[in-house]
């Protein structure tokens, strides 16, 4: 890149940190200091924010960067993210949104325990919730490494190291000063910024073609390389029974793993009611739903402008598909306006990389101070020190991600929250149904649930070809692969499932039927809802 845009997009980065920065002073001086104010933004905010703040969180650079890379890759099978992000919030509409609102306070442990043992679970519901953040904020580092390594040209890995720790440092300061709120008018600011962004985008790529998507689709299948292969099911996961496996696999985690992330969750405890919870997914489903369509014409836009080979010459996994198809389409390299565009779409989406590290880790130091810590203490007077807690815990989370984040930083970042989605769905939703709507579900059953979906998910992860066994591993230079899927979900979904079914009809402790009755009236009324 010419110096031209690295200046103009270090000055856009410059400027939406400022504006963020200022959001978070600005909170910080109004806050009460209670936790309801720190974890929830003091329940104030309508479904028209909440909408566009979920849609801010759930479009990270995952979205932006990594799918629109696939698709530019992989043609129909890297399109197959978008549908299964998409499908997913139909499973939080109808089975977790109102429910969850109603029944819970600030964390999905809040769900479980309100008919369990209290300590067992939440510290069970709060490992998980720490695993699953940290690994989605693997996702948002690597991003961030990506776009700042293609700013600057490729000149080594100390840049992006130092973007990494940048990026971490920033979301800490967010969290431990805003809070909910602030972070919460963050995610919306960057929606609106990248919904803008994606729109003139689209625009400008079916303007290229004169509109005609036929033509789009067959000049990218042409520069692929693939032929009609690049626009058929197949090319990445239709080589043999092992990549049909893992696509499934990969549909499983991403249309279940939504319902059971963290981040997402804890936007429903930011609305005044229920309705409002609903109504806050019915506005994220349009705005989500409007995106990705979007994302699906970005993706073949760049393998028809850029081409697959110079994508893949820039970064292998395809993370900067984007940020090159805005260069072209504004002109070129040299070009004030491949400058200018380039820049816009890359200071968007690192407002996108830091709005959404900044809720990760707000929903994983909730889980580390509302569940973890305080189930290790006495009861009392505990509000004021769980958020100080949850504010030493944001450094350490940001430490942790940031280490993985150097270390993952060759992977492509959509199959990374792929990963952080199968955790998701093996661990969270099984013990979360469970809780909601099976009556005779008890205290060892929700810790085994949790249990049996994390820990085979994380040991098949690491016995899987992402860690070691090829060129494309974290360790290539290693052969420990004994699992042949690159996702868990097909494995540990069920086990998750299955664990819970077998801690419960084992268990001695009966079920507490007074306490599932009141849970159930809660969840459908909002009888007695916080």
């Amino acid at each position: 890149m010419t110096s031209n845009h690295q200046t103009l997009a270090l000055m856009l980065f410059s400027v939406f940190i400022a504006v963020t920065l200022g959001i978070t002073t600005w909170v910080s001086r109004h806050r009460h200091g209670s936790a309801e104010e720190f974890y929830a933004g003091g329940r104030l905010f309508s479904p028209m924010e909440n909408g566009f703040a979920i849609a801010g969180d759930y479009m990270s650079a995952a979205s932006f960067l990594g799918v629109a890379g696939l698709i530019a890759l992989f043609g129909y099978d890297g399109m197959l993210y978008v549908v299964g992000f998409l499908v997913a919030w139909l499973v939080v509409l109808f089975l977790v949104a109102e429910l969850v609102r109603n029944c819970g306070r600030f964390t999905l442990a809040d769900v479980i325990a309100a008919r369990m043992s209290e300590r067992p679970v939440r510290i069970a519901a709060g490992t998980s919730a720490v695993t699953v953040s940290v690994l989605y904020l693997v996702a948002q580092m690597v991003g961030a490494g990506s776009l700042v390594a293609l700013l600057l040209g490729r000149t080594g890995q100390g840049a992006q190291a130092w973007t990494v720790v940048g990026v971490g440092a920033l979301m800490v300061v967010y969290v431990s000063f805003g809070g909910m709120r602030a972070t919460t008018w963050i995610q919306i600011v960057k929606a609106v910024l990248l919904l803008g962004g994606t729109v003139v985008l689209t625009v400008l790529v079916l303007v290229r073609f004169h509109g005609d998507l036929d033509r789009l689709l067959l000049t990218a299948a042409e520069r692929s390389g693939h032929g009609d292969a690049f626009l058929a099911p197949g090319l990445k996961y239709g080589g043999d029974w092992t990549a049909r496996l893992d696509f499934i696999s990969l549909g499983l985690a991403l249309v279940l793993g939504t319902g059971g992330l963290p981040h997402i969750l804890s936007r429903f405890y930011t609305v005044p009611t229920a309705r409002a919870a609903r109504r806050s997914v019915i506005w994220s489903i349009g705005l989500i739903g409007g995106f990705y369509l979007m994302t699906i014409v970005l993706g073949f836009g760049a393998a028809a402008i850029v081409g697959p080979t110079a994508v893949r010459d820039s970064n292998a996994a395809g993370n900067t598909a984007v940020p090159l198809l805005a260069l072209d389409l504004g002109g070129g390299a040299d070009s004030t306006g491949g400058t200018v565009l380039f820049a816009v779409v890359a200071a968007v989406a690192f407002a996108t990389i830091l709005a959404v590290v900044a809720g990760i880790t707000l929903a994983s130091s909730a889980s580390v101070a509302h569940d973890l810590y305080a189930s290790l203490r006495r009861r009392g007077a505990r509000q004021r020190s769980e958020v100080a807690v949850a504010r030493v815990a944001a450094v350490g989370i940001g430490v942790v991600a940031i280490a993985l984040g150097l270390l993952a930083r060759d992977l492509n970042v959509a199959f990374l929250v792929g990963l952080a989605f199968a955790v998701a769905a093996s661990a969270n939703l099984p013990v979360l149904l469970y809780s909601l709507f099976w009556r005779g579900f008890t205290t060892r059953g929700a810790v085994w649930a949790v249990y049996g979906g994390l820990v085979p998910a994380l040991v098949l992860v690491v016995v899987s070809p992402v860690v070691s066994g090829s060129p494309d591993s974290l360790f290539p230079g290693v052969d420990f692969q004994y699992f042949p899927l690159e996702n868990p979900g097909i494995v540990s979904v069920p086990l998750g499932f299955l664990a819970g079914w077998l801690g419960t009809v084992t268990s001695a402790e009966p079920p507490d039927e007074a306490k599932h009755a009141e849970t159930e009236v809660r969840s459908l009324t909002g009888a007695g809802a916080v």
